[in-house]
């Protein structure tokens, strides 16, 4: 263990808290910056071949505190390597086929899942240390410890699959429907309903003919690949098809993954290549290039609800997401509060079937709710009540950006994954290069000023109340 590892918290505190640690030994400095899942060996050894090809800076010399957490940080990322909570948690192939077989037939049983056991021991063991060693004035050893613990938790929740105690330990992590929105705002149940409740009064009749013609997933892979070559100007990202994913599709930072049988659409198209592509891969490929902090790379678990939100968010901004992309996010967030309550996997798979989605759909739906928890109701896997949370989170995050013209911090959640609250702690770590702006970045993030005009909107657009307009009268006045 080096020296730096032995210290003390008193050590810790003891050590220079002048600008200089939170930024780079001068001598070494690159300079000031403006402030602002896993791929196939093949294609991860030929990006990082252009990595390694490309020309390097000389690595700077970082002031104590910053090397310091550094090391720690590095420690982290290897204890929380093996913690794939959602490969861990997925279901195996072949379930899907059997329980639509007997369902058709009126002989439909609760599926069985039986999880390989997990020991993460010694991984809860050093991550404990790394948090306990982190300092908690300074905001890498605040974001250390943080997030080292999130991890924690993530292992204790794979260690416990198959079992009860999987719903608490992911209410820790994810929450649960009956938290209220940022801002005391309804809970996330209450908004889930109400957007159910608007898809459900619009007229399906409204969608326009090319919007109800299903994409393969072929055809969706070629789309989408194409499309990212022309981003990236090269092949950076490969978009490959997979017969065993639970959702439609899942973003690392080098692949995308698009399940085999499912069927898209336009809007889908959209929707990956913003939500997929340009915030959850170019997240994890923007960490990989942090000089000090590796884990901002890392899907930790602990920026579920920021990644989510701002890929919702993303969707948004962009004109990319429909009232049907809405209604599924909400028809989730009422699954999971229905299980918690008692409802079974057979239950909660007839709520989808009654709300328009297909078997298969309706399948996959639940399956996503019942991960690593008992099918036989009362318990659940709590993620999919993020979203909505995330993107009134981040939606709420920008129009304040704006109000305070911090617009820079907005660009600067690009620089890896992180959240809300780490992007504003880590303000002087980006001003004086400690980490580093991203290297990529979505097309709608860049244009400043129509992302700065649609918030300036939003923002005086909320002053409206339109419980205040009444009737029609008041409606011709507007």
């Amino acid at each position: 263990m080096a020296d730096s590892d032995r210290r003390t918290g008193a050590d810790r505190r003891a050590l220079p808290r002048t600008a200089s640690s939170v930024a780079p030994a001068a001598a070494d400095s690159p300079g000031d910056v403006p402030a602002l899942t896993t791929a196939p060996d093949a294609l991860e050894s030929t990006v990082s071949a252009r990595v390694a090809h490309r020309p390097q800076p000389a690595a700077p010399t970082f002031a104590p505190e910053i090397a310091y957490h550094a090391a720690l940080d590095e420690r982290m990322v290897r204890a929380a390597r093996g913690i794939k909570l959602l490969t861990l948690a997925s279901w195996p192939a072949g379930l899907e086929a059997q329980f639509l077989a007997d369902y058709a037939r009126g002989a439909a049983t609760l599926p069985q899942v039986d999880y390989p056991q997990q020991d993460f021991t010694q991984a809860r063991r050093e991550l404990a240390a790394v948090a306990s060693e982190a300092d908690p004035d300074h905001p890498l050893g605040q974001y250390i410890a943080e997030s080292a613990r999130s991890w924690s938790i993530a292992a204790e929740l794979a260690e416990a699959l198959g079992t009860e105690a999987v719903t608490a330990h992911s209410i820790r992590l994810y929450g649960r429907p009956d938290e209220t929105l940022p801002g005391h705002g309804p809970t996330t149940r209450e908004a889930a309903q109400h957007f159910i409740n608007i898809a459900d009064e619009l007229d399906h009749a409204l969608l326009a003919p090319s919007e109800q013609i299903p994409i393969s997933a072929t055809s969706m892979w070629l789309q989408l690949q194409r499309a990212l070559d022309d981003f990236f100007d090269g092949r950076v990202i490969e978009v490959v098809l997979d017969p065993d994913l639970i959702s439609k599709a899942a973003a690392g930072a080098t692949r995308i993954r698009l399940r085999t049988s499912a069927a898209f659409s336009d809007y889908d198209r959209d929707q990956l290549l913003q939500h997929e592509a340009f915030v959850h891969s170019i997240t994890a490929l923007n960490g990989r290039e942090q000089p000090v902090l590796q884990s901002l790379s890392l899907a930790s678990p602990r920026t579920t609800a920021t990644q989510e939100g701002l890929a919702t968010f993303a969707e948004q901004i962009t004109g990319s997401i429909d009232i049907g992309r809405m209604k599924r996010i909400s028809l989730r967030i009422e699954a999971v509060s229905m299980a918690l309550s008692g409802a079974d996997f057979i239950e909660v798979f007839r709520y989808f079937l009654g709300a328009g989605q297909t078997p298969g759909d309706s399948f996959s739906s639940a399956q996503r709710v019942f991960r690593g928890v008992p099918t036989t109701g009362g318990h659940a896997f709590t993620k999919d009540t993020v979203y909505l949370r995330g993107l009134v989170g981040v939606h709420t995050f920008f129009r304040w950006a704006l109000s305070q013209k911090k617009l820079h911090l907005c660009r600067a959640l690009f620089a890896g994954k992180m959240t809300l609250q780490d992007v504003q702690r880590f303000e002087p770590l980006f001003e004086s290069g400690v980490i580093v702006p991203p290297r990529w970045l979505p097309p709608w993030i860049k244009r400043a000023n129509g992302l700065a005009g649609m918030l300036a909107f939003s923002l005086f657009a909320n002053r409206i109340r339109l419980d205040a307009i009444a009737d029609r009268t008041d409606l011709g006045q507007l």
